[in-house]
């Protein structure tokens, strides 16, 4: 499964959010079923940003979530609110 979580962030807060959206990404890669991560951003809007990651199943994806939520917690009031965890239905 993936999950895409999607950032509205300021540009005056670009510097210290991706820092932190770091962080998230290498405590993840140390949580079971991560396969892996990415930080990205638009190239048309500088303030729109997406963490995307994959893993073995939505349970692993849940729990990880869980083993870093004390990191994770102050880039959710940052965070577009919508669904973010995608079935993998097809895969080339």
């Amino acid at each position: 499964m993936i999950a895409i979580t999607r950032y509205q962030v300021p540009l005056s807060g670009a510097s210290e959010f991706e820092g932190s959206a770091r962080t998230v990404l290498e405590s993840l890669a140390e949580c079971p079923g991560y396969r892996s991560g990415r930080l990205g951003r638009t190239v048309d809007d500088p303030t729109l940003w997406a963490l995307v990651t994959e893993w073995e199943g939505a349970g692993f994806y849940r729990r990880g979530i869980g083993q870093v939520r004390m990191i994770l917690i102050p880039l959710s009031t940052l965070a577009v609110d919508e669904p973010g965890a995608y079935e993998i239905v097809d895969s080339r």
